[in-house]
């Protein structure tokens, strides 16, 4: 790709949508984006699709928070070394950093839903393999390690294939919704609904938990059946001149690309530095949060519950309220709403240990995370060509997904320096000083040509 149509493909783009047909009768010629069939998706057709994916996307994150608890807990029986434990958690989240890039390219190149029955079937397999080993209390770190790493690969083509299927699903007005759902369901079914359900399936043993969870990944493959239409990327504006006889791009360049197009778009690139340091704070708070609670606070198991309860309650609340707060109050300041409520769960817990005061933060946090999700995905899906959103989406996610271990451990290392407090503080400074570039980028003239849509911007 130039860097001339890296730049411009956007603006390119949304002329061609606003763009009318030609004065002289002949009909115009047909727009580069996602497409269902010739024409693009229907509202009828979209809701359909949407509804199939929301199940997707609910059946799976439930799953994976199974999984996510299920995983720690074999490796508890199978060692007890902290540091093997926690080997088998880091599988899970670590292909976010080594595969991510590549798995964008291939959400290009490839046919979206083809790629979630695939990632459904590496979650099959891998549980398959694991049900009877557990069964025989033979599993080892290794292989509870392998498996990990299996299921965490599945994660990140299912989650970037879904979102980039998101514009072939539905026209551009049912998208807000569409993302309102999808991150509701992420939010609800795999932070809270997930590691409860795996508690109650854990409890009933282990290979009940493993089950219920192979079943539910096998339920969620024949969902994606009821999907309409096809998802492959419609156009190749991220890679060389469509064509029989054009060499095709290789891996390499194809990840290039999609960093380029990322970084030399200035809105798109602040969004993604004003994210990668509120997931860095995030990443902080929930390291340090268990030990705060218990040492300071002096918080019992319930009222840990209860704080942690908030965060997911507010993330619930700004799922349903977004498409309200965004007319009333502007997508602007809906989006300034995460960097407000990360300012406060970093601050409030720096100047007092009263459990509401912390609760209430932490509800803020929870609820402009999910504005902030909503509006950003929102927004990518218009700015960025259909070719590009797999990548884009990768891009996107190892810059905020990678933040927060890097978050984790720079927080150890300050509270470990200077105290739990001093370390809160720290990063509360760091949310504030992302206030300026966000002003002065994400301008409402910006924000209005960005969703084609002034009165809400």
């Amino acid at each position: 790709m130039s860097d001339q149509s890296t730049t411009q493909a956007p603006v390119a783009l949304a002329a061609s949508v606003a763009a009318p047909a030609p004065e002289s009768g002949q009909p115009a010629a047909p727009v580069a984006g996602p497409t269902l069939d010739p024409a693009q998706p229907t509202a009828r057709r979209g809701s359909r699709n949407t509804v199939v994916l929301l199940v997707f996307t609910a059946i799976t994150n439930l799953a994976d928070g199974v999984t996510k608890i299920a995983l720690p807990l074999l490796a508890t029986r199978a060692s007890a070394s902290p540091a093997q434990v926690s080997a088998v958690s880091l599988t899970l989240s670590l292909p976010w950093l080594l595969a991510a890039l590549h798995v964008g390219v291939l959400v290009d190149r490839l046919d979206r839903r083809r790629l979630l029955w695939g990632a459904n079937g590496l979650r099959l397999v891998a549980l398959g393999a694991l049900m009877p080993l557990a069964a025989a209390g033979v599993v080892t770190i290794p292989v509870l390690c392998a498996a990990g790493l299996v299921l965490g690969i599945a994660e990140v083509i299912a989650l970037t294939s879904a979102s980039a299927m998101i514009p072939a699903l539905t026209p551009p007005e049912g998208r807000e919704r569409a993302n309102t759902w999808i991150a509701g369901a992420e939010t609800v079914c795999n932070e809270f609904a997930g590691p409860f359900v795996g508690g109650l399936l854990l409890a009933a043993g282990t290979g009940v938990a493993l089950g219920a969870t192979w079943v539910s990944y096998l339920a969620a493959s024949l969902v994606v059946v009821l999907l309409v239409g096809r998802f492959r990327a419609s156009g190749r504006e991220g890679g060389r001149a469509a064509g029989k006889n054009a060499a095709p791009e290789t891996v390499r360049v194809e990840i290039v690309d999609g960093l380029r197009y990322l970084w030399q778009h200035t809105l798109l690139r602040t969004m993604a530095l004003i994210l990668t340091v509120l997931c860095t704070c995030w990443g902080a708070w929930l390291a340090l949060m268990p030990l705060f609670a218990t040492s300071v606070m002096h918080l019992n198991p319930s009222e840990y519950g209860t704080l942690l309860s908030a965060l997911g309650v507010g993330g619930l609340v700004g799922a349903l309220a977004v498409t309200w707060l965004n007319r009333f109050f502007g997508r602007r300041w809906a989006m300034f709403a995460d960097l407000v409520g990360t300012f406060a769960m970093m601050a409030v817990p720096a100047v007092t240990t009263d459990l509401w005061a912390v609760a209430v933060a932490a509800f803020l946090g929870g609820m402009g995370g999910t504005l902030w999700t909503v509006n950003a995905r929102t927004m990518a899906q218009r700015l960025v060509p259909d070719a590009m959103l797999g990548r884009f989406g990768a891009v996107s996610r190892l810059f905020s997904w990678g933040a927060m271990p890097v978050g984790a451990g720079l927080m150890g290392l300050l509270a470990e320096w200077s105290g739990l407090r001093f370390a809160f503080g720290f990063f509360a400074l760091t949310v504030a000083l992302t206030v300026p570039p966000f002003l002065r980028v994400l301008t409402r003239p910006v924000l209005a040509e960005a969703f084609g849509d002034g009165r809400h911007a």
